[in-house]
């Protein structure tokens, strides 16, 4: 049987990977690049592709899996310019996100971990599991709304 914390992540990160798609399925490359105040707020593109990468890296570490290669200065300078790619990359990553909470074994919450994504000393705090876990869900929560308020507003 699986662990009741992970089934309940899986069922959660599920749904807001969904939300998260709608909110840019059928955009256009300038749908997804326009920035809706101005050059210091973030374009559907760049809160998605962030949101994905994020919440990759975060599971892998509340798992216990490899941690991605994670450039996260550049999920903040993406531009789309092929809609369908992009969608297509948002669909491989959700795949990846979905498969590190299918598993069976045993959530081991206290297994600490660290980072190296984060700057400066941030990327040797020690973080437990289930902070990663929650941190995870929390964040791509937040994202799937900033999302669906951006889409509103392009």
């Amino acid at each position: 049987m699986a662990d009741p914390v992970i089934v309940a992540a899986r069922e959660i990160v599920g749904e807001s990977l969904e939300e998260l798609r709608k909110a840019v399925d059928g955009c256009t490359a300038e749908t997804l690049n326009r920035r809706p105040a101005g050059d210091d707020t973030n374009g559907l593109a760049v809160l998605v592709t962030h949101a994905l990468h994020s919440t990759r890296a975060w599971l892998s570490l509340a798992v216990g899996a490899a941690l991605p290669d994670r450039d996260r200065p550049a999920e903040f300078a993406v531009v789309v310019e092929d809609p369908a790619a992009f969608l297509a990359t948002f669909d491989a990553i959700a795949v990846e996100c979905r498969a590190l909470v299918e598993t069976e074994a045993t959530f081991d919450a206290g297994r600490v971990g660290t980072a190296p994504w984060l700057a400066g000393a941030a990327a040797e705090e020690p973080v437990t599991a289930a902070w990663a876990l929650l941190h995870a869900i929390a964040h791509l929560r937040e994202h799937v709304g900033h999302a669906q308020l951006t889409r509103q507003v392009v």
